[in-house]
């Protein structure tokens, strides 16, 4: 009987030990399973790095036809070629077998071919490589007086439509009405009339009397 009080007492003792330790062991336990459960749980997908756009064309077109307008609608440039590749992280188009047309303000005409072409976002500004030829038609200005036709021709020009230039650091041919010039560079500004020849610079002059003779001859 003795005995079995003493293990009733042994049992007791342990039992309320184990309520004193009780609420610690509980949140023991809660703590492992919370780290257990973080350490195991899935990750959130963290934003993904912004990446800069690379020199690759993001669009192609195949024979195809790009036209810029003014605000009143009146065309302002139209742009064909036989396949166009755009870069979005230079926001330019290069176009093959490129033709170009553009209308100033003033109404002069502009016309471009050549091999390839690349033009910005708003076709203002071309540049050309590969049998390049630039052609101004021929026009009355503001005062009354009429401008000859301009062609440019050369391996590389850089036609800036807006500001009716055209530059090239390779070297060019220039014909007006009958007149021709070959240099190393050009920068032909149409605003203020003049043309920068620079290298090796020759020029051939045609009187008006005798071109005037020459076309009646025709």
């Amino acid at each position: 009987m003795n005995n079995l009080k003493s293990a009733w007492g042994l049992v007791r003792d342990v039992l309320d030990r184990a309520t004193i330790y009780l609420p610690i062991i509980l949140t023991a336990a809660v703590a492992l399973g919370t780290y257990w459960l973080v350490r195991n749980a899935p990750k959130l997908l963290e934003p993904a790095a912004k990446v800069a756009p690379t020199h690759e064309p993001d669009y192609f077109m195949r024979d195809f036809v790009i036209k810029n307008f003014l605000p009143n609608g009146d065309l302002r440039s139209e742009l064909h070629g036989k396949e166009g590749r755009h870069y979005p992280d230079t926001d330019t188009m290069e176009v093959d077998q490129v033709r170009m047309r553009s209308i100033a303000p003033q109404g002069l005409t502009t016309r471009a071919t050549a091999n390839r072409g690349l033009s910005n976002s708003d076709g203002s500004e071309i540049q050309l490589f590969g049998n390049a030829i630039v052609i101004r038609d021929p026009a009355t200005g503001p005062n009354g007086k009429p401008t000859p036709r301009l062609e440019f021709r050369g391996d590389f020009l850089h036609a800036f439509l807006d500001t009716e230039r055209v530059t090239s650091n390779k070297p060019v041919t220039l014909i007006r009405d009958n007149d021709q010039f070959t240099a190393d560079t050009l920068d032909y500004d149409n605003l203020s009339g003049g043309a920068n020849l620079n290298g090796r610079v020759r020029g051939i002059l045609v009187p008006a009397a005798a071109a005037a003779a020459a076309g009646k001859s025709r």
